[in-house]
């Protein structure tokens, strides 16, 4: 059931993969984030779970054989790399949680990567919808404030500077918040870096939003996406920001559960807990401005 359910996505990557043929939406799911496709395709209980007639599970990380012969993942045999990235998530995920979602961004972090440049991503298979002066006349009239840090940094030279915040690698625990689509997605990422302890229903609950997300996140970009069958939200307008901070709100809704999911997960496999009152060192609000526009 699994596979059937995650084979939606990745059955026609392989086909556009072998015809050569690439995407400018869903290809971003397969190639930033680094599960492949057999990965996401490969089934695991999570914890606690006993498998009967499982052996070939047996030499997997954190698998262990109980004396009846069954194969489960126990998170006190995790391997030590496992349980240091499993800190760091919890770390992040709990502060994520202790944020109110920021609603104001509008997807501008996809106009400030084309901004006064003729370098931009897919400029072989999409146009600016807007064109180049169009594009770039957004960008100079908007209020950029991107709080990610794995978009900011492909920001060109020329936007970085026009966004109020300067995210780094380093402040990625102290600025992320749930509002962000890419830190929604990254929920994703979150779930197959703890891999195999995340229950693969999971694993499938993560990709299904991130692949949402990711369609507002293009729909909502300077690119022309007509030919692939989206429609734009428009939000160099006022009906098209409304839009984005509608849906932006609703994927925000529905990743809290997913990352609760993942700060416990963490927390039993880093041995932290998610105990109430711990999170660990989460300031209450990005550095800025208000939670919402």
């Amino acid at each position: 059931a699994h596979r059937e359910r995650v084979a939606v996505w990745t059955v026609p990557h392989r086909e556009r993969r072998r015809r050569g043929e690439p995407h400018p939406v869903w290809d971003f799911l397969f190639t930033y984030y680094s599960h492949r496709p057999a990965q996401l395709e490969r089934w695991d209980p999570g914890p606690g779970v006993a498998l009967a007639d499982a052996a070939e599970l047996a030499d997997r990380p954190g698998h262990v054989t109980r004396p009846d012969g069954t194969v489960l993942f126990d998170p006190a045999a995790a391997p030590a790399r496992l349980r240091t990235t499993a800190a760091f998530v919890h770390r992040l995920l709990t502060a994520t949680r202790s944020r109110a979602p920021r609603l104001g961004c509008f997807g501008l972090h996809e106009w400030a990567m084309v901004y006064r440049t003729d370098d931009a991503r897919h400029r072989d298979t999409v146009p600016l919808r807007l064109g180049r002066a169009g594009t770039d006349a957004v960008v100079e009239s908007a209020r950029i404030s991107c709080t990610h840090y794995d978009a900011y940094r492909f920001f060109t030279d020329a936007a970085a500077p026009r966004n109020e915040l300067v995210p780094t690698r380093e402040r990625q625990v102290e600025m992320e918040q749930p509002g962000c689509l890419h830190a929604t997605m990254d929920l994703y990422k979150w779930a197959y870096k703890l891999a195999p302890a995340v229950p693969s229903e999971v694993m499938a609950d993560c990709f299904a939003l991130a692949a949402d997300v990711r369609e507002l996140d293009m729909r909502a970009s300077p690119y022309d996406l007509s030919g692939h069958g989206f429609d734009p939200v428009p939000i160099e307008t006022p009906a098209g920001r409304a839009e984005y901070a509608r849906a932006q709100a609703g994927f925000a809704e529905r990743a809290a559960p997913l990352r609760e999911e993942l700060i416990d997960l963490a927390g039993r496999l880093a041995g932290a807990g998610d105990r109430p009152g711990n999170d660990d060192g989460a300031a209450g609000e990005v550095p800025g401005g208000p939670a919402t526009a």
